[in-house]
């Protein structure tokens, strides 16, 4: 149970974490949870900070999204929720001592290490793009779990894509 209270109405942001969910990532809402998910001794992890910001709405969530489209990807695929789940949240940065905190921000843990991060200041302003390709090349030095995490009709149904003839795929939300 937390302890600490939400910044934001869960209930609110519930769609915010279903876009990652139907992606294949898992929520975590406790302390407990991420030092297990992180903690782990073998294997990759990627845990997404998500935010209610702008952009983690058009940039991270979108980039984590495009990444996990992968030829391979992490072994776990889990987010916490920056004003929501605090002690997961807290945990999380708690076990990064040497990142300053940011959110949305993206790390990729292997054997329990933090071996690759995408901070606030790497994802404001830039394509999702920008952020797939910088987790992709992490996924490809790190991961061995073969990909896509979801079809590609799934990833353009959760984030009402369009289908683009030159790239696959388009960011333009439909209007």
């Amino acid at each position: 149970m937390n302890l600490m209270p939400s910044r934001y109405d869960r209930e609110a942001v519930t769609f915010m974490w279903k876009e990652l969910e139907q992606i294949g990532v898992e929520p975590l809402t406790t302390a407990e949870a991420v030092e297990a998910a992180v903690n782990q001794k073998s294997g990759t992890t990627l845990l997404v900070v998500n935010s209610v910001c702008g952009c983690a709405a058009g940039m991270a969530r979108p980039g984590v999204a495009l990444a996990l489209q992968n030829q391979v990807i992490p072994d776990r695929l889990a987010t916490v929720f920056a004003g929501v789940d605090m002690e997961a949240t807290q945990r999380a940065r708690e076990l990064m001592p040497e990142v300053k905190p940011s959110s949305p921000s993206v790390f990729l843990f292997k054997d329990g290490k933090l071996v690759h991060a995408v901070h606030r200041h790497d994802i404001e302003g830039r394509h999702p793009q920008d952020v797939a390709d910088s987790l992709q090349a992490a996924f490809n030095e790190h991961c061995e779990r073969k990909g896509p995490s979801v079809a590609p009709e799934v990833l353009m149904k959760v984030f009402n894509l369009k289908e683009s003839p030159a790239c696959g795929t388009s960011f333009e939300k439909d209007q």
